[in-house]
């Protein structure tokens, strides 16, 4: 006899229960209680398939004011791009952390898509100008259009380019979202066409040499750096880098995961202390965010497991409210067997 009922959420219905602005708000609390001690979070672990064709990666964290623990169970297999299935793909793990039943199973897809760029909303909130009104997509896939959705709650935003690899998907994407969200949206052929004049620059690609240089930026720009999440991709260069007032969302991952920093400290720009400190440290007020409105503000984002746990804990309270998504019975008893 099953002691569990199980959640399970598809792709359409995190939508659904995970809204942008709500979910801005779960992230600024995750971050915060990281901050302060209240997680637990090991570096992610991945397993690479031959020839590199797609990774297998697992994300465990736990937030103990809230009494869950769970992980994201994810592939990375950036040849899909272009195809009907996104790169990533997998399912968040709930479980509460007093008798440790699993609570539910969530797509990953959609998580990812949306916490990804809240957390980036919460950057911006933080470090951008407050008149920031101009904004730079240098990707134009899935991030980009969540970023579209997340940057226009931080910020006034009333004007919009965006440049990918192939000017044809900026185009699309220019288009579809133009109507979508109510904003004009432009494509331009370049990524250096997208940042000239841009108070925000949101780069989401998953390059593995820089598209952004240093000798491109502005005073007053602030750079939510997004794509890469492993030591060999980076989207900004080393100039860029070391030009920026750096932020992170974890110290730990980002001395062992990105790209950019570890190039820059690589070439002998920039070294630990570099980092003005973590994005959650700004939140409860153990580090100081923008100083000016001339500097140049970076947040590199690597993506932390306590942001899927975090979600998936406000999508299983919401369901549980609403009566959205299906709950299942599921194991849990050791008596199952009888």
């Amino acid at each position: 006899m099953a002691v569990t009922d199980l959640l399970l959420v598809d792709q359409t219905e995190v939508a659904q229960l995970l809204p942008m602005g709500e979910c801005m708000d779960v992230m600024a609390q995750a971050l915060a209680s990281l901050a302060r001690g209240q997680a637990q979070l090991p570096l992610r672990s991945i397993l690479w398939l031959p020839e590199r064709i797609g990774a297998f990666a697992l994300m465990p964290g736990a937030l103990h004011e809230d009494k869950v623990v769970g992980a994201k169970v994810v592939t990375f297999f950036y040849g899909n791009q272009g195809t009907e299935l996104d790169a990533h793909q997998g399912a968040v793990l709930l479980f509460e952390a007093e008798r440790g039943r699993l609570l539910a199973v969530i797509d990953a897809t959609s998580v990812t898509a949306i916490r990804t760029a809240a957390v980036s909303g919460v950057a911006t909130r933080l470090l951008a100008r407050e008149d920031a009104s101009v904004l730079a997509l240098v990707g134009a896939g899935v991030q980009a259009r969540t970023h579209l959705e997340a940057m226009r709650i931080a910020r006034p935003i009333r004007k919009v380019r965006v440049a990918s690899r192939d000017f044809a998907s900026s185009r699309q994407f220019a288009e579809r979202e133009s109507k979508r969200q109510g904003i004009e949206v432009e494509p331009v052929a370049s990524a250096r066409d997208a940042i000239r004049g841009a108070a925000v620059v949101c780069t989401l690609t998953t390059s593995l040499e820089p598209v952004v240089l240093g000798e491109w930026l502005e005073p007053g720009m602030h750079l939510n750096v997004v794509g890469s999440s492993t030591p060999a991709g980076r989207e900004v260069d080393t100039a860029g880098v070391a030009r920026s007032r750096l932020y992170v969302d974890r110290r730990e991952s980002t001395l062992n995961e990105s790209g950019e920093f570890l190039a820059a400290k690589k070439d002998g720009a920039i070294g630990d202390g570099h980092i003005v400190g973590e994005i959650g440290e700004i939140l409860i007020g153990k580090v100081a965010g923008r100083r000016s409105p001339d500097e140049i503000t970076m947040f590199k984002s690597l993506g932390l497991a306590i942001e899927d746990v975090a979600s998936a804990r406000h999508i299983y309270e919401k369901a549980q409210a609403s009566g959205r998504g299906r709950f299942i019975p599921f194991g849990g008893s050791r008596d199952a067997g009888d």
